[in-house]
Order: structure tokens, then C-alpha cells, then sequence
């Protein structure tokens, strides 16, 4: 084995290019680039103080010189020599520097943390970063290089932020609507801090944009300035819920002949149309065979057998309802539970929602009047809905053997024939 010559070194910086073909040394204020194959100095470069960090770009090009006393970063070109750069921070001061993965931009952090600085070589343009978290390995590059995750200390609470490295902004998500000659008419954004948004519904008249966010709640556009009208939450607590006149539920028996059931109740409950309501609908059971009456909510899991063939009929909750909630796993950050089902009614006059953290439940919203309408909770999490295109008559389906219909007039639960 050989050894070379021992080199003067400070601070023990001493660092390989990417590539292989280089290697950089630090001797005070000095650095030293030296060709690997033959370790000749290649290139001396003089910085303007002692160097305490030095860095090179991905592609071998560039190396950066960090002198965190005088907050100074200078940066040397290999292919062009007489090349320089230097950054000065001023008073912000700096505590970190380093390169993005495309070698063409400096992220440099500031004292006490307070932003992280965004220098373009090319471009020579300068972005902001705020409330990085003052912590090791406080930021990370994905693979690619298109994006940034940053750890942020905001309001007393931690997040991770994800940023774009094309312009530096913060991602976010985004609906932006075109006009069908291709013009950028707007671009809405709920919130700031989440996943943001996880389900979208036009209305049929194409008056009304429905967007379900991850924070649980639908915001509802309008066409003309596509500006939020309202937004509708989903809570797992129901205070004073309203009867409607006319007959509260609907039994299992008329499942034989829904459509027939639902006629005469239409023309019997018509004036609930246009009375101020809100009604939560929750499913029973009743098992004849067992003699248990109506069971309780959720039923016994021995019984889940006899529950899925069993009749089934909604009633109407008084007082303060409270509805099942799911909870988000603890130990996972940003679980994707949101809105994920909206549809409109084919007259656009109702919105069908269902939130994930509520899951059994479809919550029926009155557009016209812009607030809640009925509730409708199940005993099975709720797999999809879907409007009758010819009137407003919503059926779901929970994965069990029924199919529930709601219309203004009522609800029925239906038994699906099966083969025997």
C-alpha cells in the first residue's frame, strides 16, 4: 500500500467531488482543489475569511465556502476560474449552508433560525423560507430533486412542510379552472397547512363547484368569481335535530314494494319539502326469529350473521346525536381521511357528502339554503351513493344486503334478493 505526502488541513474539511475527480481541502482561508489521479493542485482559490464549511455542487462544478462568523458564503467555479460568487447575509447572519440537488441554487439559514434563504446562480433572484425548526437534519431532498421537506417550527407546534424546487413555494393542492380555450380563469386553495383536497363535484345547472378537503368540511363555488360561498362540516355531534310532520319512519316490510312505498309516502310527506329542517335518520334492525326487538348500535358481533339478512328500518334521533366516529391511526402522520364522496342531486337542489372520519354516515345538504338537510346513519360504513338522474332520490350502498333510498318524502331500507 502507498501513502502520499501528508497535506496541511483545517478543520478537518477535506471533501471528494461527487463525480470522483476531485478533492478539496481547506487550509485557513484558502481551498485547494487537487486532481485525485495524480493529487496536483488543480485550482487555489482565496476566500475573505477562515472557512468553516465547505460544499460541493451534484454535478462537480461548483463548490461552495461557508464563513459563518462574517455570514458570508463565496462560491468557485472548476471550469471557469475566474468566475466568483459572494453572498452576503448582513445582519440575519448564518448558522448553515448548503446546495440543491439541481447545483444551481444556496439554501442558507439564518440565525436563531428565523428563515432559510434561497439563492439562484443562475437568475441571480432570492425566495424566502420561513420558521425553519432549529434542529439536525432539519431538511431533506427527494431523489428527483423536485421537491423539498422541511422541518418548521410554527405557533408552538412542529410540521413538515413540502416545497416545490422549481419556485420555492409551498406545495399545495390545488383546483385550477380552465376555460375550454385554455385561459387560467382561477385557482382556489382551502387551507394552507394539509393534504388538501380529496374529492371535487360540479353541480348539474354548472352554478356550484363542491371541493371536500382533508380537513373534513366541502367548500361550496360559485361560477361567476369562483369564490367560496360557504363551507359545510361534518361533526360527529348533531345538536337539536327537527322531526318532520307526517309519518317518522319507514318499516322493513315496504322493502317488497319500494317504489310502491314511496309514492304513497311522497304524496303523503310533499309539504316536507319546504319545511326548515335538519333530520338524523338512523338504521335498526329487528330479528323477529331471535325476538330481540330493535337491536342496539353497533349489534353484537356473534350476530352479524343473522343482522345481514335481517329486516331494516330507519328512525328518527331526537335530541343530541351523536354518530360513530373513526379514528385516524396515532402513529402515522397526515392520515388521508376527508370528504371522499360528493355528489349533486340531478336538480342541484341537494348535496350528498360522506367524510371519512364519520364513515356509517351520509349527510344530505340543502343548496338553495346553504345549510344541513338530514343525516343518514348506518350500521356498515358507507361504500358509495348515487343520484336518481331523473329525480332527487339518493340510493347507498353499505356492502350489505340492502340498498337504502332517501328522497324528500322519506327513506326505505330494501332487501336484495339473494340466491338461496
Amino acid at each position: 500500500m502507498n501513502f502520499s505526502e501528508s497535506f496541511k488541513l483545517s478543520g478537518l474539511l477535506c471533501r471528494f467531488s461527487p463525480d470522483g475527480k476531485y478533492l478539496a481541502s481547506c487550509v485557513q482561508y484558502r481551498l485547494v482543489v487537487r486532481d485525485v489521479a495524480t493529487l496536483q493542485i488543480l485550482q487555489l482559490y482565496t476566500c475573505l475569511d477562515q472557512i468553516q464549511h465547505i460544499e460541493w455542487s451534484a454535478d462537480s462544478l461548483f463548490i461552495l465556502c461557508a464563513m459563518y462568523r462574517r455570514g458570508i458564503v463565496q462560491v468557485w467555479s472548476l471550469e471557469q476560474p475566474e468566475w466568483h460568487c459572494k453572498i452576503d447575509e448582513g445582519s440575519a447572519g448564518l448558522v448553515a449552508s448548503c446546495w440543491s440537488p439541481d447545483g444551481r441554487h444556496i439554501l442558507n439559514t439564518t440565525e436563531f433560525h428565523l428563515r432559510i434563504t434561497v439563492w439562484s446562480l443562475c437568475t441571480k433572484s432570492v425566495s424566502y423560507i420561513k420558521y425553519p425548526k432549529a434542529c439536525q437534519q432539519g431538511l431533506t431532498f427527494t431523489r428527483d430533486g423536485r421537491y423539498l421537506a422541511l422541518a418548521e417550527r410554527r405557533d408552538c407546534r412542529d410540521y413538515v412542510s413540502i416545497f416545490v424546487c422549481s419556485d420555492w413555494q409551498l406545495l399545495r393542492y390545488k383546483v385550477l379552472l380552465y376555460s375550454l380555450d385554455g385561459r387560467l380563469l382561477s385557482a382556489y386553495c382551502a387551507y394552507e397547512w394539509s393534504l388538501g383536497i380529496k374529492s371535487v363535484a360540479w353541480s348539474p345547472s354548472s352554478q356550484f363547484l363542491a371541493i371536500g378537503s382533508y380537513d373534513g368540511k366541502v367548500r361550496l363555488l360559485n361560477h361567476v368569481t369562483w369564490k367560496m360561498i360557504t363551507e359545510f362540516g361534518h361533526p360527529a355531534t348533531i345538536n337539536n335535530p327537527k322531526a318532520i310532520p307526517g309519518e317518522t319512519e319507514l318499516r322493513g316490510p315496504a322493502m317488497d314494494h319500494p317504489a310502491r312505498a314511496e309514492h304513497t309516502d311522497q304524496q303523503r310527506d310533499q309539504e316536507s319539502w319546504s319545511v326548515d329542517h335538519r333530520v338524523v335518520y338512523k338504521e335498526a334492525e329487528k330479528i323477529p326469529q331471535l325476538g330481540l326487538g330493535h337491536l342496539s348500535f353497533p349489534p353484537p358481533r356473534a350476530m352479524a350473521g343473522a343482522l345481514s339478512t335481517s329486516e331494516s328500518k330507519y328512525e328518527i334521533a331526537s335530541g343530541p346525536v351523536s354518530l360513530q366516529t373513526l379514528k385516524p391511526v396515532a402513529d402515522r402522520a397526515n392520515p388521508r381521511m376527508g370528504v371522499g364522496m360528493l355528489a349533486f342531486s340531478p336538480d342541484s337542489y341537494f348535496l350528498a357528502s360522506r367524510n371519512d372520519n364519520v364513515p356509517n354516515a351520509v349527510w344530505i345538504w340543502d343548496i338553495q339554503k346553504l345549510k344541513l338537510f338530514v343525516v343518514l346513519e348506518h350500521m356498515s360504513p358507507v361504500r358509495s351513493f348515487q343520484w336518481d338522474p331523473q329525480q332527487p332520490r339518493l340510493a347507498i350502498c353499505t356492502g350489505r344486503s340492502k340498498v337504502y333510498l332517501w328522497s324528500p318524502a322519506g327513506c326505505v331500507s330494501v332487501q336484495v334478493p339473494g340466491e338461496v
